[in-house]
């Protein structure tokens, strides 16, 4: 028995990495999977590993930033399963450049494949969801996005990039208080793991261990949080987002209201230097921009 046994799961960019590991663990807690990857050979490896280990999966290649991909996507689960009770977007790139270098392609591609991408999956399916709700049907729905260190505390020539994934997590936030009155939740990832983006960056960072120990940067580490997030059991957490590396778990605190003063009436710009002053002296300091 598996904590996510009965339950449907679509992953994007499935076929290696990040994407892969929870791919087989969902497999191995219960779940059926559908394995997205613009990579078709790759996502149906992912699924003969899955067969092969006693699972059920479907391969598909689908273009995740097109709503025809995504409504492709929803219609292959339902087809296969019957049900869809989760989405993992997971699928990424990556174009880094230090911002005076980056060109408008190399934005958009990254904003397209992140944002756009996160978008019209967990749309399409927040709307099958909500005509199941509104049907009077049980709703248990889950949308688990992606976003990274780099979008909670901006890296360096990564401006794209951190740009996209601090927009998936305040998308997060909001598609969790719209969509709780249909039974679903959502919730953010930001991973640190070796995959096909962190492999040429941080290689000698994330090398397996020579000795055979723990390795700490291997993306398994990270797949049982996402089964879990998947499950049943996580109905009562909604609009996280959890930051995972190894074997550390940690909630990420977003942007709060700080230190504040008001003069009730309308400041001359003379003024705010001291006023800024007092704010920035009384401030917890942020966390350092990676790199920096």
């Amino acid at each position: 028995m598996g904590i996510c046994d009965g339950r449907s799961v679509i992953i994007t960019g499935a076929g290696g990495g990040l994407g892969r590991a929870y791919a087989l663990e969902l497999a191995a807690e219960g779940a059926a999977v559908l394995v997205n990857d613009i990579r078709a050979e790759a996502a149906e490896a992912v699924v003969a590993e899955i067969a092969a280990a006693g699972g059920k999966a479907v391969a598909n290649s689908d273009d995740i930033t097109r709503m025809v991909g995504a409504d492709a996507i929803v219609a292959q689960a339902i087809a296969a399963f019957g049900d869809v009770h989760a989405v993992v977007n997971n699928a990424g790139i990556c174009r880094d450049r230090l911002f005076l270098n980056l060109g408008d392609e190399e934005w958009d591609a990254v904003m397209n494949v992140h944002l756009r991408g996160h978008f019209c999956i967990a749309n399409r399916l927040a709307r099958y969801w909500r005509d199941r709700s509104k049907a009077g049907e049980a709703v248990d729905g889950r949308i688990i996005n992606t976003s990274s260190g780099a979008g909670l505390q901006g890296s360096v020539g990564q401006a794209n990039y951190s740009a996209a994934k601090a927009g998936i997590a305040a998308l997060t936030l909001v598609q969790a208080v719209e969509l709780a009155r249909y039974g679903v939740t959502a919730n953010a990832l930001a991973p640190t793991a070796r995959t096909s983006m962190t492999e040429t960056v941080f290689a000698d960072v994330m090398r397996p261990p020579a000795d055979g120990g723990f390795d700490r940067y291997a993306p398994e580490n990270v797949a049982p949080l996402v089964a879990w997030l998947a499950s049943a059991q996580s109905r009562h957490v909604n609009g996280q987002v959890f930051e995972a590396c190894g074997g550390l778990i940690a909630l990420a605190e977003g942007w709060h209201t700080g230190p504040q003063t008001d003069k009730g009436a309308r400041w001359r710009a003379a003024e705010l230097g001291d006023a800024v002053g007092g704010l920035l002296a009384e401030a917890r300091p942020p966390q350092k921009v990676w790199g920096s």
